[in-house]
Parts: C-alpha cells; structure tokens; sequence
C-alpha cells in the first residue's frame, strides 16, 4: 500500500490510500488518521489493503465526490508528513562508517562497542514537516540535511528480538533529519542528549508497506540509493541497504530491550552513509570531514537562507518511490 496524510489543518491530519499511479488517492471512513489505523493494525491492515486493491482495479476514476471511499484527483501539494506527530521518534546510527568519519575528522579514535551496540537516541515527535515545508533556523547554528531512511511498526513487546522485529516492521519511510551542527557539541558536552540541535524532521509525503519494494527490500533493510540535492546539483547518492551495520530489525530490539514499543513509533537508520567516497554523501557534515580528512580544512559551508536540498528514492525507471522531500532554508 501507498499510505498518504492528506493536510486538513487538523494535528493528525486526513489517512488516504494512493493509488499506483499516483494520480488518485481515496479516504477511509473507518480511520480517519493514520495512527487510527495503526492502533488497530491487525483489523485495519486488511481491510485497507482491500480499499488499495480496489482502487488500483477501478476504471472509473471520473468522480469528484467528497464521499468517502470515492477516488479523488492526487496533488503532491496535499499532502502532510504520513505521521504529522508520533508517540514516538527512535534515531539510531546504523552507518558506523559516518560515526567512523565524524570521530576521525576531529582525531579520536572510535570505540570497538559502536561496531556491536547501535547508538540511539529520542527525538522530539510532535511536530513533524510535511515534504515542501521550509526549514527555518538561524544559519549560524550551521544548518544541516541528513537523509535517512525510517520504519513504522506496530505494538511491538518488550525484550523482541531481532529475528521477531522482522514483522512488527509495517511501513518504510524517507526522512530529512535536520541537524543545527554548530549547536550539538554544547549539548553533547553535558552528556544528556540532542535538543536545541534535533528540530523537527521532514518525510517524504507516501509511507509504503514493505510489500510495495519488492526486490528492494530484504525484510530489514532497503536496497536502494538515496539521492540528496543540493540547489539543483547531486552531492551524494550512498546506497542506503550497503554498510546499514544494523539492520531495522536490530534496531527495533535494541530500543525494545527495556520497554515495549507503542504502535506508530518511527525508528530512523541515522544518516546513509557508505565507504565508497564516489556515492557521495546523505549530509553536509560528512562532506566536511571527508575534506578535513583530506585537506585538513574544511571547504563545503553549511546550508543557508535560499538553498533548497532535495531527496528521494529512485527506482530503476527513474520514479520516485516515496515522492520528494524538497525544501527551502530560510531565516528565522
């Protein structure tokens, strides 16, 4: 399935199914948000997946009623993050090649445990970014893009393991984790955490489920480049199933290892990230190091009030599976 949030102005948003060619979406009576469905995953699974079956069947696709269940004209423009707010957001780091980078870049050595035990973190999930919103922020806190790919699962219990989380993976998303770079070391100084550095995330407008990948999809892991833009030129396109040193079903046992997890919650892989120099690179910060590593200075600036950084996934036919996330840096 192809699971849209159409923006109705409301904190939830309007649950709509899309259809294949991504020129019809229709609404579901029964839930009228995502996260509806996604607390009645077990009931709500099939009978969505039957309303998507249907709509891909339909010939008729004239209709303009505001009834549910109708076929409606598809504009990307409509469309909100697929979870406009989450009971909860999980970013881990399963790229340790880009742990590996930051770490070398300033000359400290990486703990053998990061290769073993995935660092993770909480961030804030009430107010996500649909696709096109503009990132607003002051550039002196050095405005960063970080391309990640994500998961939704459903209630998933404590102590699950890796073998288990398999199928508690329900939808695989496309996420901007934006970072404010110049603010972490400050946070990271007083051992608590991301907060002022962590504003909220941007996500592709369709949430598909695993199904809809097909060969691209292993069952844990998404075997396709992500390609990041910056103002119209290519800086990297890292193969996001290459160097994942844990796998989405790792992740959702470390974070499972104390306490169960709520239906809705979105775990993210951390920035894609691949040995192979010549992919490029998911964010700026990484371009960076690579530079330091290399020249022993920086060269490449931070994003700044009206750069526009765009990302997808592409297919082999050039289509893009999630849509794009593309948006505007502008000054608070």
């Amino acid at each position: 399935m192809k699971i849209i949030t159409l923006d109705n102005n409301t904190r939830d948003g309007q649950l709509a199914l899309l259809n294949d060619k991504k020129t019809h979406y229709i609404t579901i009576a029964e839930y009228p948000s995502f996260q509806s469905a996604l607390d009645h995953w077990a009931k709500a699974k099939p009978l969505l997946q039957a309303y998507a079956d249907a709509l891909n069947n339909t010939t008729d696709t004239t209709s303009q009623s505001s009834q549910p269940n109708k076929p409606q004209a598809f504009d990307w423009s409509q469309c909100h993050a697929p979870l406009p707010r989450a009971y909860q957001w999980i970013d881990g780091s399963a790229y340790v090649n880009h742990v590996e980078l930051v770490r070398k870049a300033r000359g400290a050595t990486m703990p053998e445990s990061f290769w073993t035990d995935p660092l993770m973190y909480q961030g804030g999930s009430d107010t996500f970014l649909r696709p096109s919103a503009p990132i607003k922020a002051d550039p002196s806190w050095g405005i960063d893009c970080e391309g990640e790919i994500g998961i939704i699962t459903d209630d998933v219990p404590l102590g699950v393991t890796p073998e288990a989380a398999v199928k508690h993976i329900q939808c695989v998303l496309l996420i901007n984790d934006v970072s404010l770079r110049n603010l972490i070391p400050g946070e990271l100084a007083k051992s608590f955490g991301f907060f002022q550095s962590k504003p909220s995330s941007a996500f592709a407008p369709i949430a598909l489920t695993p199904d809809e990948l097909g060969q691209y999809w292993d069952g844990q892991k998404l075997h396709r480049p992500l390609t990041v833009t910056l103002n119209g030129e290519i800086i990297g396109t890292p193969d996001a199933g290459e160097d994942m040193i844990f796998s989405f079903a790792d992740l959702i046992a470390h974070a499972a290892k104390t306490r169960s997890l709520s239906a809705g919650t979105i775990i993210g892989s951390g920035t894609v990230s691949n040995k192979n120099t010549a992919k490029g690179v998911a964010c700026l910060a990484e371009k960076r190091m690579l530079e330091i590593i290399a020249t022993g200075a920086a060269a490449t600036e931070f994003m700044q009030p009206g750069n526009t950084i765009q990302l997808d996934v592409f297919d082999e036919q050039g289509e893009s599976l999630f849509g794009s996330i593309k948006q505007n840096v502008q000054s608070l």
